[in-house]
Formats: C-alpha cells, structure tokens, sequence
C-alpha cells in the first residue's frame, strides 16, 4: 500500500465519520475500505436505541462493498471519537468487525490504518487478529 493510497482512505474514512449516526454514545466513527477493485467503500456507525441492533462503521463499509459486488479487500481507514472532535485516540475495530472482515481478505496482506490527530499506526489484520475462526473450522 503506497502513501497516497494511505492518505485517500484516511480522508475518506474522516468524511464518512461526519455522517455517524451515534445520538445514544456520542462517539462517532468512519471507515473507508478499500477494495481489490480500487473503489474505496465507506461507512459509519449506526445506533438505535436497542443497542445489539448497533452497526459499526467498519461492517457497515463491508456490507456496502458487499452489496455492490466487490468480495475481495487490501484495507481499511477507521477514524473514532466524541463526535464534533477531532479523534484524539485511535479507534481500533471492535472484534466483531475483525471477525467479518476476516471473512473477505487475507489476513496477512490486509492492512487496518487507525489514525488520530496525532498518531498513525498501519497494521495487518493477522497482527489485530492473530487467532481467527474460519470456515476451515466448520464441520464439512
């Protein structure tokens, strides 16, 4: 992955943070995935108010992209925090959306950039999720 492909997800992801739906937490997050097709998906977290029934912004990038027909993923930008704030921490995918994405890439060729203001931090999804549960633990 090359700086500029870095630097559009990361703007992406931030666009896509200021469409959350986030009235219950306040905490706002968008992502920006990047698909083996070149297109850049986004998503927001959506809440209700029957909490399980919550969306984070990372599967619902997943879920767009999906829809749209791209099965196949090299990265994603996530970009968390109080909503109407520049993000201060980064914001690392919970493990439910580890698990989805885990689904659709290779792991060890995946990059997640979380950013704040401040920091960056590029890692693959084998290193977020070193142990994962696949189809190869289905029984056939």
């Amino acid at each position: 992955m090359d700086e500029n492909e870095v630097e559009k997800l990361i703007a992406a992801a931030q666009e896509a943070r200021l469409r959350a739906y986030c009235p219950y937490s306040g905490f706002a997050v968008g992502a920006a995935l990047l698909g083996e097709d070149g297109e850049i998906y986004q998503g927001c977290n959506v809440e209700n108010a029957a909490y399980p029934a919550t969306n984070c912004a990372e599967r619902t990038a997943l879920f767009t992209a999906v829809a749209a027909g791209c099965r196949r993923f090299r990265a994603i930008a996530v970009v968390g925090g109080p909503q109407g704030q520049d993000a201060q921490e980064i914001c690392p995918p919970c493990g439910l959306c580890r698990q989805t994405l885990a689904e659709f890439c290779e792991p060890k060729e995946f990059y997640v950039v979380l950013c704040s203001a401040q920091e960056r931090l590029v890692l693959t999804l084998d290193e977020l999720l070193p142990v994962r549960f696949g189809a190869e633990g289905l029984p056939q």
